[in-house]
């Protein structure tokens, strides 16, 4: 025998198993078998059996992010493919789909395959990296989607922006649906988001000092108040729109962050018609709510809501509205925070605030969680051999520790981006390693 590593003595979970002192048999880069303890015990006195003791943690497929910012190229004092791509091992991720939003804009195949290429070679993680609907942003060009193929970029997305105008997403949307590739779409109407766009400076201001008097802190937060209302306006609309349009294209049609029980409940609407249509939930909009201080200083692109919508972003995962987890990492220097920069890391930290927020509060079970940030999004993808534990199946594996708990420190990040709403939040689920494709490229 060569090449084997037998991991042992594990919980074995994923959407349809829940198994307690199982074991995975790794062969290369694949799962070769479960063998049994009759087997275990042949295989640990060995030499040729390379052994992990899971010591009763448990083992599940691993992550996979349909939403993540790298910032390579370009904005790579932010973060990059590298330090990126070991934030995910840190977090339990073996495969992120990363966003164009770069410098330049990733708006090629070429672009694309150069970086799924950085990251095989980093080894951390697996990247697909999608392209943007409309060529460098510019809001009208969509014939460079013409050289796409949805094997190699099955996702196109202006992530961090809305194509304003619909005649061009309509366009988009055909010629993606004629490939068979996903449409990603970030509903903010953008005539709306710069009417908010004054309030959040307004805050921002206010704040900036880093010790703001209790009236200052009043004021900012009456600012962001206003400014969130009309960026809930600007996820509703431009929700219902991107949804009559891929109506229309035929294509299929998914929606990032959501984050407001109207477009929640406009997706169930369109499931029921039969549209070909998904949507993910971020770790942040199910256990954060933002209307209150401190928690509305929390600047992101969506804003974290009220709590009636984060109850429904957590009723909507449970009840299959919602498809995905996904983190939206976007990663920001402190300087870039403190200047409003929407966004903060979270690979790091988004099993355990979804554990902590969905299974341990109740609201289901660690074989739906699974599904939710494995097999579903695998599916969505078309990535075969991915997402469960199976025979033949790639080893891209967790080990969590669903018992442990820890504190959030951003300082302890992996990734470049320290700064995290969860600074000091005690949460469950620690992730003790990852591997992928059969290797461990993270271990706690």
């Amino acid at each position: 025998m060569k090449d084997l590593t037998l991991i042992y003595n594990a919980r074995l979970v994923d959407k349809n198993i829940d198994v307690k002192n199982g074991a995975v048999l790794i062969s290369g880069s694949k799962i070769a078998g479960f063998p049994s303890k009759e087997t275990v015990k042949q295989m640990l006195s060995d030499d040729n059996v390379s052994k992990f003791n899971a010591d009763g943690a448990v083992l599940m497929p691993g992550f996979i992010d349909m939403h993540a910012h790298f910032r390579d190229p370009g904005l790579t004092q932010k973060e990059d493919i590298v330090t990126g791509s070991m934030a995910a091992a840190a977090g339990g991720y073996t495969t992120c789909v990363l966003m164009p939003n770069t410098s330049p804009v990733v708006s090629s195949l070429e672009m694309a395959l150069k970086n799924n290429q950085k990251a095989a070679e980093a080894g951390y993680c697996n990247v697909i990296q999608s392209v943007s609907i409309t060529k460098d942003f510019d809001g009208k060009t969509v014939s460079h989607l013409d050289e796409l193929n949805s094997k190699s970029v099955p996702v196109i997305t202006e992530d961090g922006k809305e194509v304003a105008s619909s005649a061009v997403m309509l366009d988009a949307m055909k010629k993606a649906a004629a490939k068979k590739i996903i449409v990603g779409c970030h509903c903010e109407d953008p005539s709306l988001a710069a009417a908010a766009k004054p309030f959040r400076q307004k805050a921002l201001e206010l704040l900036k000092s880093g010790k703001p008097t209790a009236a200052e802190k009043k004021e900012a937060a009456a600012n962001l108040k206003q400014a969130n209302v009309l960026l809930k306006l600007a996820e509703d609309t431009a929700t219902l729109r991107n949804i009559e349009l891929a109506k229309e294209a035929g294509c299929h049609l998914h929606l990032c962050h959501v984050s407001t029980k109207t477009c929640l409940d406009a997706v169930r609407r369109a499931k029921k018609d039969g549209m070909n249509i998904t949507c993910e939930v971020t770790p942040h909009h199910l256990g954060l709510s933002g209307e209150k201080i401190p928690e509305i200083f929390n600047v992101v692109n969506p804003p974290l809501r009220s709590e009636e919508d984060r109850l429904a972003c957590v009723q909507a995962l449970s009840d299959g509205t919602a498809d995905v987890i996904a983190t939206d990492h976007a990663p920001h220097t402190m300087e870039d925070k403190k200047n409003g920069s929407p966004g903060f890391s979270g690979l790091e930290t988004s099993f355990a605030l979804s554990y902590t927020t969905m299974v341990k509060n109740g609201s289901m079970k660690l074989k739906q969680l699974s599904e939710l940030m494995s097999a579903r999004p695998a599916d969505i993808l078309g990535l075969k051999n991915k997402g469960l534990l199976e025979e033949d199946y790639t080893a891209d594996l967790v080990l969590v520790d669903v018992d442990a708990q820890y504190t959030v420190h951003g300082e302890e990040f992996a990734s470049k981006g320290k700064f995290t709403p969860l600074e000091n939040k005690k949460l469950s689920g620690v992730i003790k390693a990852t591997f992928v494709n059969g290797r461990i490229v993270f271990q706690d």
